[in-house]
């Protein structure tokens, strides 16, 4: 951990509430009382089903701690507008990265690794381990 601060996360979906839910969701998880900082960014600007470059930005900006921002995203334009703000280089804080990793279980392994007080290389490495994740 980099002087007491923690790795922010961003969940971008095409629903607000479904960005907002993961984000709950995961922080329950990892204690409920966890100090990572989240941010969902879903939907768009207006409310509507869709990708927002500026509310992704936006939710960037404010969980950035200086130590790594790690932006799950759930799929299609999502990715490719994180993608594009990556980019362009400064839309997003320093440090900031698209993980690959399943939403919502990448969504819960990222925040309860990032509570340990973990680097942004071993959030994402949890979050991507997500996709072992077997079910049946």
């Amino acid at each position: 951990m980099s002087d007491g601060k923690l790795v922010g996360i961003v969940l971008v979906s095409h629903s607000a509430e479904v960005a907002a839910s993961v984000a709950e969701l995961a922080k329950s998880l990892a204690g409920g009382d966890t100090a990572v900082p989240v941010a969902p960014a879903g939907g768009t600007a207006g409310g509507g089903v869709g990708t927002s470059a500026e509310l992704i930005s936006a939710a960037a900006a404010a969980v950035d701690r200086g130590v790594g921002v790690a932006v799950l995203t759930d799929l299609g334009s999502a990715v490719l507008t994180v993608k594009a703000l990556l980019a362009e280089g400064d839309e997003l804080p320093d440090g900031a990265r698209l993980v690959d990793a399943p939403f919502l279980e990448g969504a819960v392994a990222a925040v309860v690794t990032a509570a340990t007080g973990a680097d942004l290389d071993s959030v994402e490495a949890a979050a991507g381990e997500a996709y072992s994740y077997r079910k049946a």
